[in-house]
């Protein structure tokens, strides 16, 4: 079947945006779960980070206070870049398996930008709903290095937004392997897995040593987790600030381009399943 693809206008992707935001609103019951969880993983994790940090002070360059900082940074993170599962796109896959995405192809609207625009709806919904109350909880039972500057939290949600879209672009293309695997849940758990180990959620990538820790600080997971804890941590100083978000989209936009291709490459003749 021959796929034909058009751009749609900037106001689409919008109305796009906004109606991801307004689809997470609605599963309250799912949000209030999801922030009960983040709050006991919080604490658990922050009193193993008290204990790892009272053997080895100054550990990956944190001190105990910036080390329970990045603790939160990551509750608060966790399910806006979506780390421990594959996000709305689920979805993508079942129409992939189906063949309802010969649907979505016709549509006058880019299918990338189409589910990278519903992804930052999503995200955005589950920073302000799973992310701002464990973050402050956490702040109130332990004490946190949170900055006062505006211009640091400023760069930490543009950081928040690259990690965003790093964490879609590395989810799209776990998505697009349906194509040709039809079920691809195994490769999800796969990248949920390598998510969680590489973005710093288990422990900060700066503790891990030698060359190990050189490589795994320059693969795209540490923009999902790792950039944005470091950026509100004030790790970066001045134009150092820029090149960590320069890092970030960098990684955002080559995981674009090559799940443009794999789109492309994936779409010249979509077989429908089932009729």
């Amino acid at each position: 079947m021959a796929v034909r693809e058009r751009g749609g206008g900037l106001a689409l992707y919008a109305a796009v945006v906004r109606g991801g935001f307004r689809r997470y609103v609605t599963y309250r019951t799912a949000t209030a779960a999801g922030v009960f969880t983040n709050t006991v993983f919080g604490f658990i994790i922050a009193y193993a980070y008290l204990a790892l940090w009272d053997q080895r002070p100054q550990l990956g360059g944190y001190d105990q206070t910036q080390a329970l900082t990045f603790v939160w940074v990551g509750q608060a993170l966790l399910a806006t870049v979506s780390l421990a599962v594959n996000g709305g796109l689920e979805e993508l896959q079942e129409r992939i398996r189906t063949g309802d995405i010969a649907v979505d192809l016709y549509r006058p609207a880019d299918l990338q930008l189409w589910w990278l625009s519903a992804d930052l709806g999503r995200a955005a919904c589950q920073l302000l709903g799973r992310g701002v109350l464990p973050m402050a909880i956490g702040a109130l039972a332990f004490p946190l290095a949170l900055p006062t500057a505006p211009g640091l939290w400023a760069a930490f949600l543009v950081s928040a937004v690259l990690a965003v879209t790093v964490s879609f672009a590395l989810r799209y293309l776990v998505a697009l392997t349906a194509f040709w695997l039809l079920d691809s849940a195994g490769v999800a758990v796969l990248g949920g897995l390598a998510a969680m180990f590489f973005s710093g959620m288990l422990l900060p990538l700066r503790a891990f040593p030698g060359d190990f820790g050189e490589v795994v600080r320059m693969l795209p997971w540490a923009s999902v987790l790792q950039v944005p804890a470091d950026v509100l941590l004030g790790r970066y100083e001045g134009i150092a600030v820029l090149g960590a978000l320069g890092f970030q989209a960098g990684w955002a936009a080559v995981l674009l381009a090559v799940g443009r291709l794999v789109q492309s490459a994936a779409t010249r003749k979509v077989v429908v399943q089932g009729g």
